[in-house]
């Protein structure tokens, strides 16, 4: 038995016109293959359900808030099923609780441990088209739970993985990859195929096609993720393993963040444990600290120590730094027009030089490096917001992603 599993966005599925082309691919797929369909719920929904719930309690039930915000869901999937129907298809659509999909952790960011198949295998044996409500399972209470930012991905994800499917294709708004923010830079080019790692790095760093915690999941599972538009016939980008790609490109793409702050704390005593003291609290409080340097003053007894944070958190984190008694320092500066840029690609793990030619790029274009951060297939640099664009165009370049 074939199987393909197709996701589709909220905007994909946003009006009636659009569930009607969104079937019609649908119907396309089901000439060739057994197809299992997880939608999001219609673009707006989600958002609209979340601000009833701030309308209720400042503090709404996490419980409740799942039961709530997976309703939107349901709504997308009977219309997408009774599509499907009025075409003279067979489909039905399920919700989570009916298959069901099993889920762990806490509430709104709930992970998936196992689908139950008998039940789709069955009706996929009598020509049924399942339509399920992504983003959603159930606990071992029987309450319904949510996945969190991106989870209908992760949902296709885990039904490609428990039903080996032959495919799993995320429909979008986007028809792929690009080497970077084609609303930046309109030499921007559509990267056809890119490793998981490449991509979660993109993810992580700023490309919004995917999740970065859906793209972990399909690298772990070893699920292939075609990513295409659902508003046009374009050919997409495929997600896969380092071994399938074939590429001459040192760098496959660039990101940059639009949300970052800088905080230093000058004059700290150098002593061990010191950075400990700093970023446990910050740690306890969800505060993720990104980029970090540290510079030892000439007598060795101070440190400078600057990081970066989600600029949404800053004011949370002066007031932790300010609170922690742990510590001492001589200032403390912090800066929100600051942006994260970086270069991302597995061929630079072979190829000498590429640090050198980014810094030289940037320098070109008198652009001031603030602080570096490495991994293997990534080098990101902290630079004044307002010069983003012209770093990035200027990368692009450097490394022949124009063409």
């Amino acid at each position: 038995m074939k199987i393909i599993v197709l996701k589709f966005g909220g905007t994909s599925v946003g009006t009636t016109d659009r569930i009607k082309k969104v079937v019609k691919i649908i119907a396309k797929y089901k000439k060739k293959y057994n197809v299992i369909v997880l939608s999001s719920a219609m673009s707006g929904v989600t958002n609209n359900l979340i601000n009833l719930s701030k309308k209720i309690s400042k503090n709404f039930s996490d419980s409740e808030y799942d039961v709530l915000v997976s309703s939107g869901e349901q709504m997308s999937c009977a219309l997408i099923s009774g599509e499907l129907i009025n075409q003279g298809l067979n489909s039905r659509s399920w919700i989570s609780w009916q298959i069901p999909i099993n889920t762990e952790g806490k509430y709104k960011f709930s992970r998936i441990n196992k689908i139950n198949k008998s039940k789709i295998l069955s009706y996929l044996k009598q020509g049924g088209i399942p339509i399920i409500t992504g983003f959603q399972g159930i606990n071992n209470k029987n309450r319904i739970t949510t996945i969190g930012r991106g989870g209908t991905d992760a949902s296709a994800i885990m039904f490609a993985k428990f039903f080996n499917a032959e495919k799993c294709i995320i429909y979008t708004d986007v028809d792929g990859v690009y080497s970077t923010d084609p609303n930046k830079l309109k030499s921007a080019k559509k990267i056809k195929v890119i490793s998981y790692e490449e991509m979660l790095e993109m993810a992580s760093l700023g490309a919004k096609v995917m999740q970065p915690h859906s793209i972990q999941d399909a690298r772990l599972n070893r699920v292939d993720i075609e990513v295409r538009s659902s508003f046009t016939d374009n050919e997409g980008t495929l997600i896969t393993k380092r071994k399938n790609i074939i590429n001459s490109k040192i760098i496959t793409g660039i990101s940059n963040t639009t949300n970052d702050a800088k905080v230093t704390l000058l004059g700290v005593r150098d002593k061990p444990g010191i950075a400990a003291s700093i970023f446990k609290p910050l740690s306890e409080n969800s505060i993720n600290v990104d980029m970090v340097v540290q510079n030892i003053s000439p007598n060795g007894k101070e440190t400078d120590l600057t990081f970066t944070i989600k600029s949404d958190d800053l004011n949370k984190t002066k007031k932790i730094i300010l609170q922690n008694k742990k510590i001492n320092f001589r200032n403390f500066i912090f800066d929100k027009n600051v942006s994260k840029v970086s270069i991302i690609g597995v061929g630079m793990v072979t190829t000498p030089g590429v640090t050198y030619r980014m810094f030289q790029s940037l320098a070109k274009q008198k652009i001031n490096i603030q602080v570096i951060s490495t991994s293997e297939i990534k080098v990101s640099v902290l630079i004044d917001k307002k010069n983003v664009q012209k770093a990035i165009s200027a990368l692009h370049k450097e490394f022949n992603l124009n063409k």
